[in-house]
């Protein structure tokens, strides 16, 4: 009983839809008579679309806690990869963001490339002397960025992970600073001690 209903239903949407655009195929729209006529198209209100605006219903919260957010002295991102030129793209994408986001950028240095060679026989069983030697080189670039806080190393560290491009490494370093504890700061004695000097 239902599938009928159903198919009705769509094939009188179906007609509507039909009727309306064979109503309108012969009026043309020309804007000026040197230039070519199209034929206009408009859907009419009888057409069975659903064109009505979605709305979140649950709007976004924010948290506020008392807690102070963490410090960094230093956030070292290592970066490598086999190919020369997508690092130094990455390394400009990575700066010019944190030039962006107002972070300070202490140092930005290339530490020394790894090699790894190993050679293979050319041939399968015989002829020892022909061979070949294979090589895989790995670049490394290192961003350091200074004093910066948690929030923002999150920010900045999610967006430069999600373009990251292919066949790069990342590898992140935190440095963080903490308050010194309080049996460190308290002295083990309350008083300072006296010297016991000789009598003279």
């Amino acid at each position: 009983m239902a599938a009928p209903m159903a198919l009705r239903r769509e094939a009188v949407s179906l007609a509507r839809i039909l009727t309306g655009i064979s109503h309108l195929g012969s009026r043309t729209v020309g804007a000026c008579s040197n230039h070519r006529k199209y034929n206009a198209v408009r859907l009419t209100p009888n057409t069975s679309f659903h064109t009505s605006p979605v709305f979140s219903s649950t709007a976004t919260s924010i948290t506020v806690t008392e807690e102070p957010d963490t410090l960094f002295q230093k956030v070292s991102v290592l970066v490598k990869g086999h190919d020369k030129a997508v690092l130094d793209s990455y390394e400009f994408f990575a700066t010019t963001a944190a030039k962006e986001l107002g972070i300070t950028i202490s140092k930005v240095f290339e530490c020394p490339k790894e090699m790894e060679r190993f050679t293979l026989l050319k041939s399968v069983h015989i002829f020892k002397k022909h061979r070949v030697q294979y090589e895989i080189r790995t670049h490394y670039r290192c961003i350091e960025l200074s004093h910066i806080t948690g929030c923002t190393a999150q920010v900045y560290l999610e967006y430069i992970q999600r373009n990251l491009p292919e066949g790069v490494a990342m590898e992140v370093t935190k440095t963080a600073m903490e308050k010194v504890p309080d049996h460190i700061l308290k002295p083990l004695w309350k008083d300072h001690p006296v010297d016991d000097k000789p009598s003279q």
